[in-house]
């Protein structure tokens, strides 16, 4: 399968180390559900941040998506938290 880029914004980036990784998960992996449990097995910090997955919001290639969303190789893939206002 060919390259996803990933992104980590906020606490999602301190738990996981970095703010920005290329993956290359199997082809099994097809929607975001199935991304972020590959994900967690990375490391223990991709586990920690990514435990919760109602605490985590995504986008795909710059666009909301929801955790059954599928996932494509060259895909942009973001994760971050809830964004609130005020």
């Amino acid at each position: 399968m060919s390259e996803m880029k990933i992104l980590y914004f906020a606490w999602l980036r301190g738990k996981t180390g970095t703010n920005e990784e290329s993956v290359a998960p199997p082809a099994s992996v097809t929607d975001v559900a199935g991304l972020i449990d590959w994900l967690k097995q990375l490391s223990p910090g991709h586990a920690e941040a990514l435990a919760d997955a109602s605490v985590v919001r995504c986008a795909v290639n710059q666009e909301f998506a929801q955790i059954s969303d599928p996932v494509r190789p060259g895909d942009e893939i973001a994760f971050f938290p809830p964004v609130t206002g005020g």
